[in-house]
């Protein structure tokens, strides 16, 4: 186990929690795109995407185990929301079908900000481990003098 294990733990969580609050505003920003991407020569409506993240190297159990400390968190990718699209009869819409539908995201708005608040907790948690880990570093050395 490295001295400096907690601090690259905290890093890599870290940088995952900020990706997935990029994500989640790029979700509420685009709640209500009626033109996400071009599919077929038809505009599809933007899809809610998220970020999907794992252990960085083995399971906690495994690590425990061997002892050779927490290996931190990784971004797998980001990857779309397959949930269908809202539809809405707007018939005025310039984005209605025949029938006057318009197909909307399939982003929630309350669901996004469930997340974003979770995320922000996790990021202030992480900052909080990442600071008590520096204070230790620091009196570690201080003992040292």
């Amino acid at each position: 186990m490295g001295m400096f294990t907690a601090l690259n733990s905290s890093a890599s969580a870290l940088t995952a929690q900020r990706l997935k609050m990029d994500v989640t505003s790029s979700n509420i920003a685009n709640a209500d795109s009626a033109h996400g991407t071009m599919v077929n020569g038809k505009w599809e409506p933007y899809r809610r995407k998220m970020v999907v993240t794992s252990p960085n190297e083995n399971s906690f159990n495994s690590l425990f185990q061997s002892a050779k400390g927490v290996g931190g968190v990784k971004v797998n990718g980001i990857v779309e929301d397959k949930t269908p699209f809202k539809t809405v009869y707007q018939p005025d819409h310039p984005d209605a079908d025949a029938d006057g539908y318009v197909r909307l995201p399939n982003v929630d708005p309350l669901k996004e900000m469930v997340d974003l608040v979770s995320t922000t907790r996790s990021y202030e948690a992480n900052v909080t481990a990442l600071n008590a880990a520096k204070g230790i570093y620091l009196k570690s050395l201080e003992i040292g003098r």
